[in-house]
């Protein structure tokens, strides 16, 4: 259930029915946690949706507005799940998009439903993603292909699934991004073509550099994962989760990953 909702800047949960957020996906979003009265890694969610804003030409918010905004919908709250919905704007009918068009944004606010502890059991997804390389990083609204993946298993079956691309390269979690160990050396999918730069993604390189571990962001394939000592995954609400399982693959250390999570304070 949503705790407070603005939109335009106005408390409201209706958007116009020809927007074409909701017509076509056209816009982006931001997924953010508020800990402890503030949001956590607010300025890059904000610099990857000003990005995300000029890569698709749509009209960014003010950020003095959207930063008023979000301290609105989070004043009397301690923790939560902040999210903000820019799209490019009500329009007519058909795909081209008018020449001025005005952006609409939604800032709302959701509650924090806790993760359970310990290690994660994964699987393959069956659904692949397309490759775009215009779109790669990008938080867009256009989710099907996670919807689907999400819709592949019951809850309780597994925790998450790992998807590929269309040509077989790992390139993340339904909603997080993956790390892998190997050889000593900590890798990411370099998500040249698809998927999420990762707010959590970026701290964790960061973090590992100022720790001195070798990091590479590299193509990733299934195999690789078999000679991998540690795996985990990354999101900005749920942060640093170790991975116990993937179908037949198996890890039972979690060393880097607690050493990055406690370099991130990530342990509240």
């Amino acid at each position: 259930m949503t705790r407070a909702m603005l939109v335009n800047g106005q408390p409201s949960a209706h958007i116009p029915a020809d927007d074409r957020g909701f017509q076509y996906g056209d816009g982006l979003f931001e997924t953010a946690l508020l800990i402890n009265g503030r949001v956590r890694f607010l300025d890059d969610h904000c610099q990857r949706l000003l990005t995300g804003c000029a890569r698709l030409g749509i009209a960014p918010p003010d950020q003095k507005i959207l930063l008023r905004e979000i301290a609105q919908v989070t004043a009397e709250a301690d923790r939560g799940v902040v999210k903000i919905i820019v799209t490019r704007g009500a329009g007519g009918r058909g795909y081209r998009p008018s020449g001025a068009m005005s952006s609409n944004r939604v800032v709302a606010l959701h509650p924090f439903n806790p993760a359970p502890h310990g290690a994660l059991r994964l699987r393959w997804c069956d659904i692949r993603l397309g490759r775009n390389a215009r779109l790669a990083g990008i938080k867009h609204l256009n989710r099907l292909e996670q919807v689907l993946a999400q819709s592949e298993w019951r809850e309780g079956e597994v925790d998450e699934g790992l998807m590929l691309d269309t040509e077989g390269e790992v390139v993340c979690a339904t909603s997080a991004n993956v790390f892998a160990v190997r050889d000593n050396v900590l890798v990411t999918p370099d998500l040249r073509f698809c998927g999420v730069q990762g707010v959590m993604r970026a701290q964790v390189i960061k973090a590992a550099v100022k720790l001195k571990l070798a990091v590479s962001e590299e193509p990733l394939w299934p195999h690789d994962l078999k000679t991998a000592s540690e795996v985990f995954i990354t999101n900005a609400v749920r942060g640093i989760r170790s991975v116990a399982a993937l179908e037949s693959l198996q890890w039972t250390t979690s060393d880097v990953a607690t050493r990055l999570a406690n370099a991130l304070s990530l342990s509240e």
